[in-house]
């Protein structure tokens, strides 16, 4: 099988790295990145855990293809952190318990920023509407929706 040269910039970084066109952005950023925060579930596109940001844009990872990030720019989970300071989202996260096992939280994470760069101050019927495709199997929502609403407050929103 053919191989596509895909260049992208990844959290910052300028990738090139020759793929299958088949591969998808998630086992490009997980098996040729080594970049692990984002995880695989399902597999279908419907329960959100894969979730990373193209040029802002929420996509899952699992079915989106790595030749389709060539020339664009990805956002993980791993690069929100500044130098070792956690995005104030994260932070959220962390001060309301949004989450147990952990499995999902990089996707919620990563939909919450698209959610904020969207609208900076959402109201509690926004934020369950753009999360409509994650799933958690053990915390529930309450605690997440506080976070998202936490960090916006810190953001500067709402």
């Amino acid at each position: 099988m053919s191989r596509f040269q895909c260049e992208t910039t990844v959290n910052g970084v300028v990738s090139t790295v020759s793929v299958e066109p088949r591969t998808t952005l998630a086992d490009f950023l997980r098996n040729y990145l080594h970049l692990k925060g984002t995880k695989v579930s399902c597999e279908l596109q419907v329960c959100g855990t894969c979730t990373v940001l193209v040029d802002g844009d929420p996509v899952s990872s699992c079915s989106y293809l790595a030749v389709d990030v060539h020339g664009r720019d990805v956002l993980t989970i791993e690069g929100l952190a500044d130098e070792g300071s956690l995005h104030p989202i994260q932070q959220a996260f962390i001060e309301h318990f949004a989450f147990q096992c952990g499995y999902c939280t990089p996707g919620f994470i990563m939909m919450a920023k698209a959610l904020l760069e969207d609208s900076p101050h959402p109201s509690d019927d926004e934020v369950a509407r753009y999360f409509e495709g994650n799933i958690c199997r053990c915390t529930g929502y309450r605690p997440i929706l506080e976070a998202v609403k936490s960090a916006a407050r810190s953001m500067g929103g709402d």
